[in-house]
């Protein structure tokens, strides 16, 4: 049953990790590109309307069906250390519950927060959204390496437990 378990964890694990990768690389690669090619008002106005929508979106049981399960994941794999698979499998789960939830709580909701509080035409909105435009974007890209190499670390737990 325990090993049952394990693999159904690491399967939405491979997804849901490659799933949320997908989503943060879109935003590296060109949403927020566009959005600091905008007008200051527009780009604060739009991105306020996406961190509104995201979390009334599939997005949150994703984000955090994928954090809990990774935690569930690591406790599973630390009490039954040695199996075939365990290194990988633990790995990928601290990878992605630091760098992707906890860089998300701790650089990106704040940054998300502030950007909420500003006038996005007001005088204060423009060093705030220079410096989210970079601030934020470097931490996405934080996130969206640390989902793709815990979505790879499951997919090795997952085809070649022999390899760790």
């Amino acid at each position: 049953m325990l090993q049952l378990m394990t693999m159904v964890l690491l399967w939405f694990l491979a997804i849901g990790c490659g799933l949320m990768a997908g989503l943060y690389f879109a935003f590296s690669a060109f949403v927020m590109t566009s959005l600091g090619r905008i007008d200051q008002a527009s780009g604060v106005a739009a991105m306020n309307a996406i961190n509104i929508d995201i979390v009334r979106s599939l997005f949150m049981p994703l984000f955090l069906g994928t954090t809990l399960a990774s935690v569930v994941l690591a406790v599973v794999v630390i009490l039954n250390w040695g199996h075939a698979g365990t290194v990988a499998a633990l790995t990928g789960a601290l990878v992605y519950v630091i760098g992707m939830f906890v860089i998300t709580m701790v650089f990106n909701v704040p940054l998300n927060d502030a950007l909420a509080a500003v006038d996005p035409s007001g005088p204060e909105a423009s060093a705030l959204w220079r410096r989210y435009l970079d601030e934020w974007t470097r931490w996405n890209h934080v996130r969206t390496l640390a989902s793709t190499l815990a979505s790879a670390l499951f997919i090795v737990a997952l085809t070649r437990p022999e390899l760790t």
